[in-house]
Parts: structure tokens; C-alpha cells; sequence
């Protein structure tokens, strides 16, 4: 599993917990999107989270 370039970002682990109070493991995962960012190496395709790209804390490469 892929994991954000920029903050880290990975999958999660919780319970599904039903009507009965029964618990069984799930995952969380982030919504990640695989683009080409400049770096101070040149451009790179990455893994980002769709966080950190509202927050604009990546520079796209077009």
C-alpha cells in the first residue's frame, strides 16, 4: 500500500462494530491520487493525498 508523499499518510486500522456490538477488523484507507510534482530533482511521479493537495502543499508539474 501506498503511502502520501508528503505527510505520510497511510491506511488505518478500526472495527466494523454491528447491531450486536460484534467487532471485526476493517481499513481506512486515505484517497490518494498518483501525479507528477516537481521536486528539487525535477519532476516525479508520487502518491498524494487529496489533502495535502487542497492545502497546496505540492507543486504539479504540467
Amino acid at each position: 500500500m501506498a503511502s502520501c508523499y508528503v505527510c505520510g499518510k497511510k491506511k488505518m486500522v478500526g472495527n466494523n462494530v454491528s447491531h450486536a456490538n460484534n467487532r471485526t477488523k476493517r481499513y481506512f484507507f486515505p484517497n490518494l491520487q498518483k501525479m507528477k510534482i516537481i521536486t528539487e530533482k525535477g519532476p516525479k511521479k508520487v502518491h498524494v493525498c487529496t489533502r495535502c493537495l487542497r492545502s497546496g502543499l505540492i507543486k504539479k508539474a504540467v
